[in-house]
């Protein structure tokens, strides 16, 4: 993955100081409580909702199982409808990639689709160093870009921002990118939606270049798939020359029919719709219709690597719904910039430590993200079993060793050396009930004192049970 976050501490630093921004706080319950409620009404209409997302689960298993063989049998489709592969092993050669097509064409502008992936791989700052400037469209990623910010949410970049926020933010910044704001741009939604779409109107209709990525790729077809609810992105699919998607290898699934499932669960799991207001799809190329050059880019970046785990393999059936965000109690208080990553909450605890390793400490740390109460499980619309594989991700990075884990090994070879000599374990516990007068309330240490900080120790009894049971049998 991209190293776009890189200086971020690591996830319970992160969050120590974001669950003080009372602003924060206000902003991510408000708005991930109403999506929650309306998800849950949504998904109750649907009397066969458990059997859809059974279906969802086997079909993204049996697809990772011969991924190759799809990735191949969508190549073939997307030549021969006119458009062009490119493989891409990690970021690095995806924005290689990307750059020399966007100046093969001559232009130095292009315009964006919401996309996790472009995000992934720093894909608009490895534009900026060619000299290439990148518009985002999406109405909340425009926001994240037009106030020099950083994506907090899988579906809604800028949910920790209130409509307050983004008015100032259209009133400062429009001006310098494009368009400016109207001088008395008020904070309703409707003219906040207004003042992007005379702003992004202009860029649209000038750009020839657009960049997106896919929601889902069609192998028998060749066939691609975004959903979205504003419209932004089908103007970025449909007016530019040229079209360049970047989509990860998993998001492949074998037949439409098979694409049924998804337009059914995607909409309701994300946005509480029963279906998507926008869904594009596009095959190849077609004469009058369209751009008259596509490019797909296939990413691994790390994906591979995740594939060949058993148990971690499935965090790749995610279709980025965004549900395990809105449910986590969490992220809600944390937000999604503690996590270092674009792919903030449950889903980003397990994804991002197997996409870039454990080896930082921001990575080391995210798989402890988690109360592991198995909510994100249950709202999963494919079933990924996130408790297990966050404590899959525990045990690989307890591991790798570390200043607290090699402590922890330490003192569980100590307790069981006492463990298995019995008047060891008996002189201890003499010992502790004579001198249980000087044990403290409160577990000395800072991290143990945060644990302990609501708890008592439990009181020590006068003498061991083995002493009493003597005496008592």
């Amino acid at each position: 993955m991209s190293g776009t976050f890189v200086g971020m501490p690591s996830f319970p630093k992160a969050a120590q100081h974001s669950v003080h921004d009372t602003t924060l706080r206000k902003n991510l319950s408000y708005a991930t409580g109403t999506i929650r409620d309306k998800r849950a009404k949504a998904v109750a209409e649907l009397q066969d909702w458990q059997q859809l997302r059974e279906a969802g689960k086997q079909i993204k298993d049996q697809t990772l199982h011969r991924l190759d063989h799809y990735l191949e049998q969508l190549e073939q489709a997307v030549t021969t409808a006119g458009g062009t592969v490119h493989w891409a092993a990690d970021a690095a050669e995806a924005n290689r990639i990307v750059a020399d097509l966007v100046k093969a064409t001559g232009q130095s502008e292009v315009v964006k689709v919401k996309s996790m992936a472009t995000q992934e791989i720093g894909l608009n700052e490895a534009l900026e160093a060619e000299g290439i400037h990148a518009y985002e469209t999406d109405l909340a990623e425009l926001i994240v870009q037009l106030g020099n910010d950083k994506p907090s949410h899988i579906l809604v970049p800028a949910i920790h921002r209130n409509r307050g926020e983004i008015r100032d933010i259209f009133r400062s910044e429009m001006g310098r990118w494009g368009r400016p704001a109207p001088e008395d741009l008020a904070d309703s939604p409707a003219e906040l939606a207004e003042a992007a779409r005379l702003h992004l109107r202009e860029k649209f209709l000038r750009a020839k270049v657009g960049i997106s990525g896919a929601n889902f790729m069609v192998a028998e077809t060749g066939t691609l798939v975004v959903v979205e609810s504003e419209g932004n992105g089908r103007m970025c699919l449909t007016l530019p020359e040229t079209l360049i998607s970047i989509v990860g290898i998993e998001k492949i699934v074998p037949t439409w029919r098979d694409l049924e499932v998804f337009l059914q669960t995607l909409p309701r799991s994300s946005t509480a719709e029963r279906m998507n207001p926008y869904t594009t799809t596009w095959t190849g190329t077609t004469d009058g219709d369209g751009p008259k050059n596509f490019h797909l880019v296939l990413l691994d970046n790390g994906r591979t690597e995740t594939l060949a785990d058993e148990v971690g393999r499935q965090a790749l059936r995610c279709i980025r719904c965004s549900a395990c965000l809105n449910v986590c109690p969490v992220y809600e208080r944390a937000g999604g910039h503690a996590y270092g990553s674009v792919y903030p909450g449950p889903i980003g605890a397990i994804l991002t430590p197997q996409l870039r390793g454990t080896q930082s400490e921001v990575d080391a740390s995210l798989p402890y993200a988690s109360s592991l109460c198995g909510a994100c499980y249950e709202v999963c619309p494919v079933a990924i079993d996130i408790p297990e594989v966050l404590v899959h991700l525990r045990e690989k990075v307890a591991d790798q060793g570390g200043k607290g884990h090699r402590l922890e090994k330490a003192a569980i070879k100590a307790s069981t050396w006492v463990l298995n000599h019995p008047a060891a374990l008996a002189t201890g516990e003499r010992l502790a009930a004579k001198t249980r007068k000087l044990h403290p309330k409160k577990m000395p240490g800072p991290g143990a004192r945060q644990w302990t900080e609501s708890r008592d120790l439990p009181e020590m009894p006068t003498e061991p049970f083995r002493d009493w049971w003597e005496k008592n049998k």
